[in-house]
């Protein structure tokens, strides 16, 4: 057996390549010689029974060598591509026959050795172009040297080979079911659910397989390496190292290859596990994604865009030697947006617009005619609203309104204008919006800064409750109103009836106090005060105030509350 191994390393040498001979059904020798990592060094042997990773140069061609010692031998060798087409062959050389058997008798010359290898070609016996996975299996094989050339026209690139002699038992890889296509069985807006059927490795051999998940924008993936490859690309090709150098077991660690991985527990598998390669695949790529869920065979994938074509693989992993098989995979695009119909704003008129929590709406306005300027009055009822102000595509306003606001802008002929709402992320929000090529002619009464009613606690009696409030240059018309309200009455109670958009018309007349017109040019003196009378002693009192523009339009000051002393 020893002379026989010397042989083989001497019939290779002249191709710059050390091997050794392919193990059978020797299992102990077999544990020996793949825990040796020298027997590896250089990546041209393909051990039994172990699927080696490896990086192949554009235009470099590779060989790969193995010996089939007996006739009538099973063999199956598969080739992995991952992120590139390869153009690969597998060819035979028969063996002397001084160097069959148990090695026995004198070898041949050395000289006559190399000549023999370098003259013969060889036998094809299998080709392929593509970048699927693709098999060459064979029931009985030849004894013979075994040579596998792989090369790579496209881009450098990764790749994975994997042969054994004893295929019936082996079985790495996880089998596919009958119906191997991932369904998708619900489809929304941000999320797609996708079901599978089970592995028979899983179902009927009871083996540990965990299933993963691959969403990509671009294109649906034939293996996971392709997808692994994808994940570190951007870290792994910067580090690849340069043709002509020896690559030891150190240097294919550094893109993602196994470096120490190396066990005898089962059938030596290769594992691709080093830190460095988990630390590549685990960084986000917003368009490429792969999750791993265990042994379940249905899965909603969220957080996803609407209106958006995504690809979905689905890869059996076998837990015990990490070597995985692709379903076929599948598309779908996800459901529109719900196309929110735009509302259109009438010169000089007022639109009332109710929006949902954290919901938007669009308004647009078209004015008829020419003009110069175009006046916005918003009044936000409720909490506090995003508006965003667009001509002819182009972002003129963007703020938070609170209350009433005004804006006035310059106009251009025959432009349009987009007006965008976002609501609170509190709750829904109502507002009143209102266009105007004429802002002269105001529907929205004039406000102060402050919109606040003050109470005199000096001034209070049992009967009576003074109160003051700002006023504007406008002449305005103020009207006041009272409502008795429990002790316990809260703040959140107040809160909730602060819609400043509700008008006077909404209101009780016993609960009217009075309308009185008010302005001052000196706006440090337009403050006026009003005493409320016939009050409850011991009672407590919401008291608004209400401003009406001329336009019949009404703005309500924030409410305050109120109570009469008990005794007096």
């Amino acid at each position: 057996m020893l002379l026989f191994h010397w042989f083989v390393l001497l019939l290779l040498h002249p191709l710059n390549s050390r091997t050794q001979k392919l193990p059978t059904r020797d299992e102990e020798l077999f544990q020996m010689q793949i825990q040796d990592k020298a027997f590896f060094h250089d990546s041209s042997v393909i051990p039994d029974g172990a699927e080696i990773s490896s990086f192949l140069f554009r235009d470099t061609p590779k060989r790969y060598f193995f010996v089939v010692e007996e006739d009538n031998t099973p063999l199956a060798v598969t080739v992995t591509p991952c992120d590139a087409p390869l153009e690969w062959k597998l060819s035979l050389q028969e063996l002397p026959e001084e160097t069959s058997g148990e090695g026995s008798g004198e070898p041949e010359p050395l000289e006559q050795q190399k000549q023999q290898s370098i003259n013969e070609e060889g036998t094809e016996l299998f080709s392929y172009k593509g970048n699927d996975v693709e098999y060459f299996v064979s029931s009985s094989s030849p004894s013979g040297l075994y040579q596998l050339e792989l090369l790579s026209t496209e881009k450098d690139t990764h790749f994975k080979i994997y042969a054994t002699t004893t295929p019936e038992s082996d079985q790495p890889y996880p089998e596919l079911p009958y119906d191997p296509r991932v369904d998708v069985t619900s489809l929304g807006r941000t999320t797609v659910t996708l079901a599978w059927k089970p592995s028979p490795t899983a179902s009927l051999l009871k083996q540990p397989i965990q299933y993963c998940i691959v969403i990509s924008k671009e294109h649906n993936f034939k293996s996971l390496c392709g997808v692994e490859a994808k994940l570190s690309s951007d870290d792994a090709f910067m580090m690849a190292p340069k043709p002509g150098l020896d690559f030891s077991l150190f240097d294919f660690a550094h893109f993602g290859f196994p470096s120490d991985n190396i066990s005898g527990k089962e059938r030596g598998f290769l594992k691709s596990s080093s830190k460095l390669s988990r630390q590549m695949s685990s960084k986000p790529r917003v368009d490429l994604q792969k999750i791993c869920i265990g042994n379940k065979n249905i899965f909603t994938v969220s957080d996803l865009k609407p209106d958006t074509q995504y690809y979905f693989d689905m890869f059996a992993v076998n837990v015990n030697t990490n070597m995985s098989t692709a379903y076929v995979g599948t598309f779908a695009r996800t459901k529109e947006e719900a196309k929110q119909k735009t509302v259109e704003l009438k010169d000089g008129k007022v639109t009332d617009v109710f929006i949902k929590r954290k919901g938007t709406k669009f308004l647009r306005f078209a004015p008829i005619s020419s003009h110069q300027k175009v006046t916005f009055f918003v009044h936000s009822c409720l909490d506090a609203v995003q508006i965003q102000i667009r001509r002819d595509g182009k972002l003129l306003l963007s703020q938070n309104i609170e209350e009433v606001r005004q804006f006035q802008l310059r106009g251009k002929p025959k432009a349009k204008y987009l007006i965008r709402l976002k609501g609170s992320k509190k709750g829904a929000s109502m507002l009143k919006i209102l266009a105007s090529t004429r802002p002269n002619k105001q529907s929205f009464p004039s406000l102060p800064e402050d919109t606040r009613i003050k109470a005199f606690d000096k001034l209070r009696t049992c009967s009576s409750a003074t109160v003051a409030w700002l006023g504007t240059q406008e002449r305005n018309k103020f009207c006041i109103y009272k409502k008795e309200v429990d002790d316990n009455y809260s703040e959140e109670q107040k809160k909730r009836e602060q819609n400043q958009c509700l008008g006077p018309n909404t209101r009780k007349k016993s609960e009217k106090v009075l309308c009185k017109y008010f302005h001052s040019q000196n706006l440090q003196k337009a403050v006026t005060t009003e005493t409320i009378k016939g009050l409850q002693p011991g009672k407590s009192y919401l008291l608004d105030v209400y401003v009406i523009g001329h336009g019949g339009h009404s703005v309500k000051y924030h409410s305050k509350l109120v109570k009469t002393r008990k005794f007096c």
